[in-house]
């Protein structure tokens, strides 16, 4: 364990910022009376959750939360540790927390019905999720897990709730705090529940491209993997949090992971995580302009961001990752999973079946297939457009591609060209970041003139219908990093190519709070110092 703060805080000063940002502190459970008490400014290894946030975003773009919960003297029930450990993330969190849902609640909730419509479905499913779990938790792990989920989300709302009281505010609602986690859910949601609604797309003119590209990359010799993502959506989102989570239990579970996250939430939403497991997973998000397929969206399921937390729990390998996140599907944040097992990859040697599972959900389905063999030729691209050919004509891409064109195809949209063309001058971490962060869109020939049409957007500089959003961040691991939870992450739009920083001036009437006014942040190294004290 830790010996000592000091020495906990030299290894924090060598990878994040000074240690006057770190805020600290441990929760304890009395059992007895069922009550929480929290002491700030301690990391107490006998505590039975104890962490520390730091407060490095305006420095370095991004904050770092660690929390390790499950190690106290006396053992608790699973429950209780993950209630713990939400609550002390809801504490140390706090401020951010509310900030991101100042920023984000304009961009999806933009009518009174929309709202009534979210509230009521919201509460629907987590009243069935709950009285699912009581029914069945003792009978499928499943459910045993999500019931762990949920009282991680109750005690997120009670830490927020107690730093509340003491600075005078009004706590977060459960259902603000269940806002927040559904973010990406409810970009489907909504247009499922309200005909005609949209969630952040009035900005554009066109039809949408879908949100975030990423890349698996295997170097000719089976050197090395490549692993990286950069995401896209509304600049408004970039009030970045940089997860390491150790929970302990008293079943198998996957209890350390390292993800690249926003306040309040208890899920990546990009996605890119690292796993105990040796998994490592991400996702670029389809979009559904077949809107026949919101039929199959019901309250009595489970949300993407609760399944790809129990796959990420339960799953030893991609294919059992994909059998559970495609149990009671919700039809919505429908995305291409790409989950690399480590374990199955030999550097310099072999790559065996299952070391790459492509996964994809639309309403109503969940396609999954081994794409292993396109990883030993070298590397797997996403962008925005499905793989598997039921996904991609159930939901209306086809027709799309029918309607618009090569922006909607498979193997010719623009950035299929590009990665295509591109992919093979990656060759390590600093070729990796380059490609996830280009754009040049005013000389290359397959970005047309867009900044859009390229691998990190930047709709902020269009010459007409500009708006604050496209490609802001990019995290990078490879092989050997992956396995010590170690990454690379950078927060902000491209400037690849001499692109100018995006500024707020612009764009004042977007709600930026707790954002800065200029993005000019460089890549940092992301790594747990609590997993191994």
């Amino acid at each position: 364990m830790i010996t000592s703060v000091h020495s906990f805080e030299r290894k924090l000063v060598s990878y994040c910022v000074p240690r006057s940002g770190v805020l600290k502190a441990t929760v304890y459970w009395d059992s007895t009376h069922k009550s929480v008490s929290l002491k700030e400014g301690v990391l107490d290894k006998a505590g039975d959750a104890y962490g520390y946030y730091n407060d490095s975003f305006s420095s370095t773009g991004w904050g770092v939360l660690e929390i390790r919960a499950g190690y106290g003297e006396t053992p608790e029930p699973d429950d209780v540790t993950y209630f713990l450990a939400g609550y002390l993330e809801g504490f140390l969190t706090a401020r951010q927390m509310y900030d991101h849902f100042t920023n984000m609640y304009p961009q999806i909730i933009t009518e009174q019905k929309v709202l009534l419509a979210v509230k009521k479905f919201m509460t629907k499913q987590d009243e069935w999720a709950r009285q699912q779990v009581k029914l069945n938790k003792s009978s499928d792990p499943l459910w045993s897990h999500t019931g762990l989920i949920l009282a991680q989300m109750d005690g997120l709302q009670a830490g927020v709730a107690d730093w509340a009281k003491r600075v005078g505010r009004k706590p977060l609602s459960r259902f603000e705090v269940q806002f927040l986690n559904a973010v990406g859910d409810l970009l489907d949601l909504i247009p499922a529940l309200v005909s005609g609604a949209e969630v952040n797309l009035k900005y554009y003119k066109e039809p949408p491209m879908g949100h975030c590209s990423a890349l698996i990359k295997m170097l000719p010799g089976y050197e090395n993997v490549l692993f990286a993502h950069s995401s896209w959506y509304t600049y408004a989102a970039t009030l970045r949090i940089f997860k390491h989570w150790d929970f302990k239990l008293s079943e198998p579970h996957t209890g350390k992971l390292s993800f690249s996250s926003y306040p309040g939430f208890l899920v990546s939403l990009d996605d890119f995580y690292l796993l105990g497991s040796g998994l490592m997973m991400t996702q670029t998000t389809n979009n559904i302009f077949n809107s026949s397929l919101y039929s199959y969206v019901t309250p009595a399921s489970l949300f993407s961001w609760q399944r790809v937390r129990l796959a990420h729990a339960l799953a030893h390998n991609g294919l059992e990752w994909a059998k559970i996140f495609g149990r009671f599907n919700s039809g919505t944040y429908n995305n291409q999973y790409m989950v690399l097992d480590t374990s199955k990859v030999t550097l310099g040697s072999s790559i065996d079946d299952g070391a790459l599972i492509i996964v994809e959900q639309i309403p109503g389905l969940v396609e999954y297939s081994d794409q292993t063999q396109a990883l030993r030729r070298g590397y797997w691209p996403s962008y925005n457009v499905p793989f598997h050919r039921r996904i991609y004509s159930l939901s209306g891409y086809e027709q799309m591609w029918k309607d618009y064109g090569n922006d909607f195809s498979y193997d010719l949209c623009p950035r299929a060209k590009i990665f295509r063309r591109d992919q093979g001058s990656v060759t390590d971490l600093a070729s990796l970041k380059h490609i996830m962060r280009y754009n040049d869109y005013k000389n290359d020939p397959y970005s047309e003139g867009n900044p859009c049409k390229s691998i990190c957007c930047r709709n902020d500089l269009r010459e007409e219908h500009a708006s604050p959003g496209g490609c802001y961040d990019t995290k990078v691991t490879d092989f050997l990093k992956g396995q010590k939870f170690v990454s690379e992450a950078l927060n902000g739009p491209t400037t690849e190519g001499g692109l100018p920083p995006f500024s707020w001036d612009r764009f004042n009437s977007t709600a930026h709070q707790g954002l800065p006014s200029v993005y000019n942040y460089t890549f940092i190294t992301m790594q747990p110092v609590l997993f191994n004290p």
